[in-house]
């Protein structure tokens, strides 16, 4: 065999990889509606593998070549699911109406899509499947209301508000790339974001919000990386004002006893209130509501505590203990990703990853898409937590259940005790390499 063949093969062997899995894309909502959660499941495995497959293939090929095949694959995944309608979440219609609000000139925050004062902006198209119509304003931010606004002066359909999405995620794997060029990594490296099944399954299959939170945070750590810290502070707050999670960037910014960029994050976040403040506190929206309805209050929403709980019984207090510890442990672990003695990006990434990880182990958000903030980290700093709280996410859905799809207590349980296994395992791997560093040596991956 001649080695130009010997080269072309890695490139063939990417390609046919890229096109089964825009094949299955294609295929899974059909395929799960008809015959319930596993296939799912197994389309998320099948992605996990390819992505490594692709990977391991990618750095043994020429670069050039192995990205366009790459980015060509994550297109046509993306194309695969398009033109089709959300059926596993219907936010996407609440981000279409308050666009629609917001251009007659009508706070979002102000009234329920059911109040009788938005009765002329109904249509049947989208308000027939909004969420919470006739019992909750909006819970979105103020530049994701923004970003609404701007959107669907395009157009108030699905199909534009997911283009609108899709075009965030051009500026995310566009800032990995320049990420790991500037930590001097293949860039190539971009497959773990740009073929996972979850972001696939989530911004070009139902359109969420986070796909847009993960651009510009992104966008913020590639700027924090080229030293430009306080504008990277204003980016990641407008993303953590499209979804909080963001928020969990800034201990990565930070230096100890900069008092810049805390400042400049408070102004940022003022100025976003402002043009929303006519209706006062409403502007929190249904964060009150949310709290409530996720068992976060009752303590039925902390899948630790109530694992624990299956096993004890109620504990009088547990709800309030666990909160209390669960917020030392993140107020503590932020401190140390903000005093780390390692200030390389390397570290800053592993930080981030690390506040991530204990934060959706604690908190347990019940629904798949929030783990997207730590899809463009796996490009970069890949964690056992990132790949299981990434891939294993289908079990948390109820859409389409299925023959013999578990109970939905039994598949919590399941995804529960799996993070947890792999948030042990990652701390177990960073004490083995923070034990084998010579004295006085930093450990890159040390928080």
């Amino acid at each position: 065999m001649n080695p130009e063949t010997l080269i072309k093969q890695p490139i063939v062997a990417l390609a046919a990889i890229a096109a089964a899995l825009a094949a299955l894309s294609a295929a899974a909502p059909t395929l799960h509606l008809a015959y319930g959660g596993w296939v799912l499941l197994a389309v998320f495995a099948a992605g996990g593998i390819g992505i490594l497959l692709g990977w391991q293939l990618a750095e043994g090929a020429d670069q050039r070549d192995a990205l366009i095949v790459i980015l060509a694959g994550a297109v046509a995944m993306r194309l695969a699911l398009l033109f089709g309608e959300p059926y596993l979440s219907t936010d996407i219609y609440r981000y279409i109406w308050d666009g629609r609000v917001q251009a007659a000139g009508i706070n979002p925050y102000r009234y329920m899509p059911g109040a009788p004062e938005l009765a002329h902006l109904r249509d049947a198209a989208i308000f027939p499947h909004i969420n919470r119509a006739d019992t909750a304003v909006t819970i979105y931010p103020p530049a994701a209301q923004v970003m609404f606004l701007a959107i669907t002066r395009l157009g108030e359909s699905v199909l534009a508000m997911k283009l609108g999405l899709l075009a965030f995620e051009a500026a995310t794997v566009a800032a990995l790339i320049g990420l790991l060029r500037r930590l001097q990594q293949p860039a190539t490296r971009v497959v773990a974001y740009a073929w996972h099944p979850l972001a696939v399954c989530e911004i070009a299959g139902s359109g969420h919000i986070d796909g847009a939170m993960c651009a510009v945070m992104t966008g913020g750590l590639l700027l924090f990386f080229y030293g430009r810290t306080l504008l990277a502070g204003v980016v990641v707050t407008l993303g953590a004002l499209i979804k909080p999670t963001a928020l969990l960037a800034l201990p990565v910014l930070w230096r100890p006893w900069d008092w810049r960029l805390p400042l400049v994050v408070l102004l940022t976040a003022a100025l976003a209130y402002v043009p929303y403040l006519s209706v006062g506190s409403g502007v929190l929206g249904y964060l009150g509501g949310y709290v409530e309805e996720e068992g976060l209050a009752s303590g039925r929403g902390f899948n630790v505590l109530w694992l624990m709980e299956s096993l004890t019984g109620p504990v009088p207090g547990a709800v309030r203990v666990y909160v209390a510890v669960a917020a030392v442990v993140m107020v503590v672990l932020a401190i140390a990703v903000g005093f780390r003695r390692d200030r390389s990006p390397e570290a800053a990434i592993a930080g981030l990853v690390w506040l991530l990880a204990v934060f959706f182990t604690l908190a347990s958000p019940h629904y798949p898409w929030y783990f997207l903030a730590l899809v463009p980290l796996l490009t970069i700093h890949p964690s056992a937590t990132g790949w299981v709280l990434t891939l294993a996410s289908p079990l948390l859905y109820d859409s389409a259940a299925g023959t013999a799809w578990p109970g939905y207590d039994l598949r919590v349980a399941a995804f529960t005790l799996a993070t947890v296994a792999a948030l042990a395992f990652d701390a177990w791997r960073l004490r083995c390499k923070a034990l084998s560093k010579p004295l006085g040596q930093t450990v890159g991956e040390t928080p």
